[in-house]
């Protein structure tokens, strides 16, 4: 039996689907906003997995090219395994708010599926297959706390908006994705024009109030459908070895717990727990397992009292205080800027280069190819943590760090018409105990001013964490590692001086409240002004010149009508002149050419050249050229590559002259002034005239 529910969201309807597609998987909804349609499906293995400690969840989002009526420009002309960043940073939204809410101990193997099928080029997909994830799983006897849906808000000309259009949202001074249940928050994701703290807040909570129909029709959807959810039975742990172990690990996990360095922190809790699961497995080998459980839990139950009951960190930091920070710029003596940002225990070294147009990342999405100025890309490597693995290519969480740093930075960089560059951002993380991806920020503000790119503002970030047991609240500033694994909240704020330009925040409880939220913006406040004062201390404003190993850019116009000149036949002639100089030349339909050198002198080289082939000929001015053709009526001077005009031969001397060769002869050069340019370009040369007036400058 087919079931449709609709709601309307942003003066359009949406519309949630269910019992006619993919009826073989758990649970499967067809959502669809104007003419943008995803389908979601998720399934799950009946099996638990016992050997698992965590929740085997994997999320997948993948565009179709033919959703937007086009064929794949790839070699394959299909859709190739790899996702895009696209696709990745969708993945992400989906995962992050619906992963708290599976039960705790569920170990069911589970995949979402979310697929586009149709794409208007007005309404975004990622917010459907959000709420269609949180539909399915309702619909589907998996156990779930939901539902949960989400919502984009945009604010254009100082009104908020729901699911603004793509048009839009390139509009909006705001732009975030809100995820949230029927009471509270669960997810934020976006960033805003240096907006203030309390008008970021205000459009979370507009976008909490507006999805409320989507969670209505999801609650009807799974009534129709009336699906017997499978049971979730959380197994009890023996009472006997949870009082054994609380005895005997209690005091050591709290010392343990207040050792200040991770290293040696971390030490210590592995020798604890190698001590005492080795006398668990001497005395009941089939007990280890959940010894290793309990253990986690004390640990974990320690943490948190700590906190809420002696109001102390592992660090013995104040709730609101930031870990100590040193900045260093212009360390690596070749990039185009460079920075080292240090916070306590997490150290990133951010790295600058410049490059032309043909750098421009080029990426085809379902709206059409599109062209990236800025990229900042972010890398962890193992040895940030003491770890030993492979190195590969960026996992979804790079990915995730960067695209979050991404819309921190770019908010403040200049517009390209006042500098026109591409520009590339690489973060180098050395050392890792909390929040990479806000040192990832801080590094990379000071590497672009350290390379002398004139921005807006500086930039900063700090991570937020919570610590929450009943009435007990606990807003912790520039948490440590630990913190984020053993707390309830990870939100991450970025900005300037002036207000926010980006925020991330994830939790692991059910739902944040705006009380909440609104003290954590504003420690958070505190917090990213301290550290923008510790980076003016290193450098407080962007460099007055670039770095001279930053390419010269230069742009110049030429008439349209001569950028085939300049190009030539089969790009013959640019391509000589760019091997010639060393340079790479950028030309557009406007008449726009953009040179890009190494060293100011190849710069001037090419555009000198360019200069000569699109030369025209001033009516008046007089040129030195090369005489290139000798007839009986006269003489063919060249002005420019591609440039003759006729010298006739009454106009070759103040005399008169029998022979044309009596005066100049092919292969010398002569001066000449210009006396006419036809409506056809033909150009008539005297050089009779320059001698009459032997004074005037020569071009």
């Amino acid at each position: 039996m087919e079931f449709s529910f609709k709601a309307e969201i942003g003066g359009k309807t949406l519309s949630i689907q269910a019992g006619k597609i993919a009826k073989q998987a758990s649970g499967a909804v067809w959502v669809s906003y104007g003419e943008t349609i995803v389908l979601v499906t998720v399934v799950a293995d009946k099996d638990e997995r016992e050997e698992t400690d965590f929740l085997p969840l994997s999320v997948e989002y993948q565009e179709k090219i033919y959703a937007a009526g086009r064929i794949p420009g790839n070699y394959f002309r299909r859709e190739i395994g790899r996702p895009s960043e696209k696709e990745i940073l969708t993945c992400r939204l989906i995962d992050r708010p619906i992963r708290p809410l599976f039960p705790k101990h569920y170990r069911c193997e589970t995949q979402v599926i979310a697929t586009v099928l149709s794409m208007d080029k007005e309404n975004e997909p990622d917010i459907l297959a959000m709420i269609g994830a949180s539909a399915a799983l309702e619909i589907s006897d998996i156990p779930f706390a939901g539902p949960i849906a989400a919502v984009r808000v945009g604010r254009l000309d100082g009104r908020l908006v729901a699911n603004p259009t793509i048009g839009e949202s390139a509009a909006c001074d705001i732009n975030i994705v809100v995820a949230g249940s029927k009471t509270g928050v669960v997810m934020v994701e976006g960033g805003g024009n240096e907006v203030s703290e309390a008008d970021m807040l205000e459009a979370v909570f507009f976008g909490h109030q507006a999805m409320q129909p989507l969670i209505e029709i999801q609650e009807q959807l799974k009534q129709a459908l009336g699906v017997q959810k499978r049971p979730s039975i959380q197994p009890q742990k023996n009472p006997a070895l949870v009082e054994k172990i609380n005895a005997v690990a209690a005091d050591k996990i709290r010392a343990a717990l207040t050792i200040p360095e991770k290293g040696q922190r971390n030490e210590a809790m592995r020798a604890l727990k190698i001590e005492l699961l080795e006398t668990v497995k001497a005395e009941d080998p089939d007990c280890v397992t959940e010894a290793k459980e309990i253990l986690y839990d004390l640990q974990k139950h320690i943490s948190r009292d700590m906190v809420l009951n002696q109001g102390r960190r592992i660090d013995n930091r104040k709730f609101d205080e930031v870990r100590p920070i040193t900045c260093e710029v212009g360390i690596l003596p070749r990039p185009h800027g460079s920075a080292l940002f240090t916070r306590g225990e997490t150290q990133v070294l951010g790295v600058l280069t410049l490059g032309s147009g043909q750098d421009e990342q080029r990426v085809e999405t379902l709206s059409g190819d599109e062209t990236k100025p800025f990229m900042l890309h972010y890398n962890f490597p193992p040895f940030s943590v003491g770890e030993v693995r492979r190195i590969g290519g960026p996992g979804r969480r790079d990915i995730g760090h960067g695209a979050l740093a991404t819309r921190a930075i770019e908010k403040i960089l200049p517009d390209k018409e006042q500098f026109d560059y591409t520009i590339r951002l690489v973060s180098e993380v050395m050392e890792s105990n909390g929040s990479s991806s806000m040192g990832t920020v801080c590094a990379g503000s000071l590497a672009l001013m350290d390379g002398g790119v004139p921005v807006k503002a500086p930039v900063s970030g700090i991570a937020m964490g919570l610590i929450k047991e009943g009435d007990k609240v606990a807003v912790l500033s520039d948490i440590l590692g630990d913190e984020d694994h053993f707390g309830d909240m990870d939100f991450k704020v970025a900005g300037t001086a002036k207000g926010v330009t980006a925020l991330q925040m994830d939790i692991k409880i059910k739902e944040l409240s705006k009380e909440i939220m609104e003290k954590a913006l504003d420690q958070a406040r505190q917090g990213r002004l301290h550290i923008l004062e510790k980076m003016a201390v290193a450098l407080k404003e962007a460099r007055n010149d670039l770095s001279p190993h930053a390419p010269k850019n230069v742009t110049i116009m030429i008439n349209p009508d001569k950028i085939r000149d300049v190009i030539g036949p089969g790009g013959k002639v640019i391509r000589a002149i760019q091997s010639e100089t060393n340079t790479r030349i950028d030309i557009d339909d406007s008449g726009a050419v953009k040179v890009s050198a190494t060293s100011q002198a190849d710069s001037d080289a090419a555009v000198r050249k360019i200069k000569e082939i699109t030369m025209e000929p001033e009516v008046g001015a007089i040129y030195e050229g090369l005489v290139v053709k000798i007839t009986d009526f006269g003489a063919f001077v060249q002005l420019a590559p591609g440039t003759d005009g006729l010298v006739h031969i009454s106009q070759l001397s103040n005399h008169h002259v029998k022979r044309v060769t009596d005066v100049v002869k092919e292969g010398e050069t002569l001066k000449v002034k210009v006396l006419e340019v036809s409506p056809e370009g033909k150009i008539r040369l005297s050089h009779k005239a320059v001698l009459e007036n032997n004074n005037e400058p020569t071009r």
